[in-house]
């Protein structure tokens, strides 16, 4: 962060608390050797993780299992707060895990025919918000 530039950091706890706030975030991955962001919706497992639901078949499913990964979550238009979290994307092959989140995990915008689910598991976690916001934590005090 740089200094006096009207941001806070924020620590792990308080990253994890808002992005458990909204439900669309950015994956940031390579594409042909050049980064791509598509937006996503997710969701976080009870570790932190990151759970993305997509068709089995997606260019996105080919792209990130088994690479490092960033995801960002924000309220920067409403609120002020960023939060970007960078791990390994993994496939969820276990297939009581993948029950278990046929019901409780993420929704898909466009459902498929044969949907999965990729966990990325937050190694890096950082975030940031305008100092003197009082929107943390999904209290809309200001905004």
């Amino acid at each position: 962060m740089y200094a006096n530039d009207g941001f806070r950091e924020l620590d792990r706890q308080e990253c994890v608390r808002l992005l458990g706030t909204v439900p669309v975030g950015r994956i940031v991955h390579t594409r042909h050797a050049l980064p791509a962001v598509l937006p996503v919706q997710f969701c976080l497992d009870g570790d932190g993780a990151i759970l993305l639901r997509t068709s089995a078949t997606s260019e996105l499913v080919g792209a990130i299992d088994g690479t490092v990964v960033a995801f960002e979550a924000d309220a920067a238009a409403h609120c002020g707060w960023s939060v970007v979290v960078t791990g390994t994307a993994a496939l969820v092959t276990d297939p009581v895990e993948h029950t278990r989140l046929l019901r409780a995990g993420p929704r898909s915008w466009v459902p498929a025919p044969r949907e999965v689910f990729v966990r990325i598991d937050p190694e890096l976690v950082t975030g940031r918000a305008r100092v003197g916001d009082r929107t943390l934590y999904g209290v809309d005090l200001d905004c």
